[in-house]
């Protein structure tokens, strides 16, 4: 057992790199199975397919789904929220895979990505009912503020390869990403200061 899920995650790890160093055209049976050095019979035995496969590399590696509901300080629920959007942002920024991954899941829509999306979903709804309980404010508003944010950084993430400056903001620095915090941080600071007044 413990071989075979040493083996799976080599093949995951496969999917990665050539991703990374070769960009996410190249994926593909072959080419994952010569880069793993495994059988490409292996690969379908253990994840199915190549779908299945992308799709299982992409759940284990995205943010949101992995996102743990006991960072969250209950004394420091502020802090909490803005620290786990800085860790969206370096995430993004820092894994290239990611990004391009990302962008293959905006166009695929497939059992497998049903999946992921799941699972995101459920994660994210976990956080926005804990969110909510500590805060006192509506699951509803909390979903709204936390799918503005989570989905203004994926985009702006995105979107920095290709798109040097948005908003007169330069996306391919660290001082423009350091702008974008300061008013992710005053967004979160005014909702946080708006229940006690």
């Amino acid at each position: 057992m413990r071989n075979r899920e040493q083996t799976a995650q080599r093949i995951l790890e496969a999917v990665g790199s050539i991703i990374e160093n070769q960009g996410f055209e190249k994926v593909g049976i072959n080419a994952i199975a010569a880069e793993a050095g495994v059988s490409k019979m292996l690969i379908y035995r253990y994840f199915g397919g190549l779908e299945e496969l992308v799709t299982q590399y992409l759940l284990q590696k995205d943010y949101w789904a992995n996102t743990d509901i006991d960072d969250i300080n209950r004394e420091a629920v502020g802090e909490s929220i803005k620290s786990m959007f800085c860790r969206q942002i370096e995430q993004l920024r820092n894994d290239v895979t990611l990004r391009r991954l990302y962008r293959w899941e905006l166009y695929s829509n497939n059992v497998n990505i049903q999946q992921l999306r799941d699972k995101r979903e459920e994660n994210g709804c976990n956080i926005i009912r804990m969110v909510s309980a500590l805060t006192g404010c509506s699951d509803t508003k909390v979903a709204a503020l936390a799918s503005i944010l989570s989905a203004s950084i994926s985009y702006l993430a995105l979107m920095e390869d290709q798109c040097q400056t948005y908003n007169g903001i330069c996306l391919q620095t660290d001082e423009g990403w350091d702008q974008l915090v300061q008013g992710i941080e005053m967004i979160i600071d005014l909702w946080i200061k708006s229940f006690h007044e």
